[in-house]
């Protein structure tokens, strides 16, 4: 009996790139709900949901059947002239080629006569039966992975499900370690990457409460990632979860300071963390005597923090930076990158003499604009590549 009902699919791997992670949320999720509408399991009405974390890849469906409806097929056999006598008898050609579609001449009375072209031709009436979820999910899932929008594929070898462990060889941008297709309540039995579908995923390495995490239906996959895996699967939740904590952090911070906007960054960021949790740590003010351009691209591009501006455009000492787990586990000083920025020059303390100073400050900038310059050009040529 067909029924709809909606339909959730996840690929579960070890750390994907930060920088595709969207693009590949995106590309997985579309193609399989575009494959699902071709092959009839879905329509145009059926709502999708993204999902994309670090360790994951899904796709939530409204509204998918469990089988496709039957469908009328007609096709064309050969020219009249060709497939009848003089007498409307059917040649030997005909016959054969009925027969390659699975009937014979007992077919010949009720085949559709019309014009192809400038000839009349003959057209066989039939009627295929809708494809099963399982048969197009089949499908889906395998062209939703072949045209995943890979940066560089990665091969390793298969260690369990097989009769010769490690002989089997699978490309994939990360090594999968599991797959989950629920339609309603109902596991899907689909395979993919060597893995067999079923109800289980895993949440956050440390947080997580529960592991692994078995999934009552598709519509609890979110809710129950959330309460016992410690994980906000949703890449634009994340996302806004984030930014929201940076605004309480700057507010927190006082004196009208704002983080830098930096939507690149942002969506970077987004991508490395699994439940966000903003902190706001500080570097010694020492550190400011070096140019804020230098602070800020190391901050941005090497540890990814957020540098914060007071309400003159100046850098503070004080920046938010979101981890992945508790407050304890990163609450790090900014001091060493800044000496690192600063080529491994000492602080500019109060002890230098005036002249020191100033050669000091003077090293510190043209460390800054060759910093900038390089990393400029770098992403000039990236972008023309």
């Amino acid at each position: 009996m067909t029924h709809k009902n909606n339909l959730l699919v996840e690929l579960f791997v070890e750390e994907l790139p930060p920088k595709a992670l969207k693009k590949l949320g995106d590309a997985f999720a579309s193609v399989l709900r575009d494959q699902l509408v071709a092959a009839g399991l879905a329509d145009a009405g059926s709502v999708l949901t993204p999902y994309a974390s670090p360790r994951r890849l899904a796709a939530h469906l409204t509204n998918v059947l469990s089988q496709a409806a039957d469908k009328a097929v007609s096709q064309k056999l050969m020219p009249v002239a060709v497939g009848l006598d003089s007498g409307g008898n059917p040649t030997p050609a005909l016959l054969k080629r009925l027969a390659s579609v699975g009937a014979d001449a007992s077919a010949v009375p009720e085949l559709r006569r019309a014009m192809d072209g400038k000839a009349e031709a003959l057209f066989f009436e039939s009627t295929a039966k809708g494809a099963t979820l399982a048969e197009g999910l089949q499908k889906a899932l395998a062209e939703a992975i072949a045209k995943l929008p890979i940066p560089k594929v990665m091969s390793y070898q298969l260690e369990t499900g097989c009769e010769f462990p490690g002989w089997t060889s699978v490309s994939f941008v990360r090594p999968a370690h599991g797959l989950v297709a629920l339609h309603g309540d109902a596991v899907v039995p689909v395979e993919a990457l060597g893995l067999k579908a079923g109800r289980e995923t895993h949440g956050h390495r440390f947080e997580a409460t529960v592991d692994p995490i078995v999934l009552r239906e598709a519509n609890s996959y979110a809710e129950q990632l959330m309460e016992g895996g410690a994980v906000i699967p949703g890449f634009e939740a994340r996302r806004f979860e984030i930014a929201r904590q940076l605004a309480e952090a700057a507010v927190k911070v006082g004196g009208g300071t704002q983080p830098i906007h930096d939507d690149a960054l942002l969506d970077e960021v987004t991508a490395l963390v699994e439940r966000p949790n903003v902190l706001v740590c500080e570097f010694e003010r020492e550190f400011l005597d070096v140019p804020q351009e230098c602070l800020i691209l190391t901050m941005k591009a090497n540890q990814k923090y957020f540098p914060l501006l007071d309400a003159s455009g100046r850098l503070t000492n004080k920046f938010p930076s979101s981890a992945t787990s508790a407050p304890k586990t990163r609450a790090r000083s900014l001091a060493a990158t800044s000496a690192w920025c600063a080529r491994g020059w000492p602080t500019p303390s109060s002890s230098m003499t005036r002249t020191a100073r100033s050669r000091w400050l003077h090293a510190s900038s043209r460390s800054a604009r060759w910093s900038i310059t390089t990393s400029s050009a770098r992403r000039e040529s990236a972008s023309n590549a």
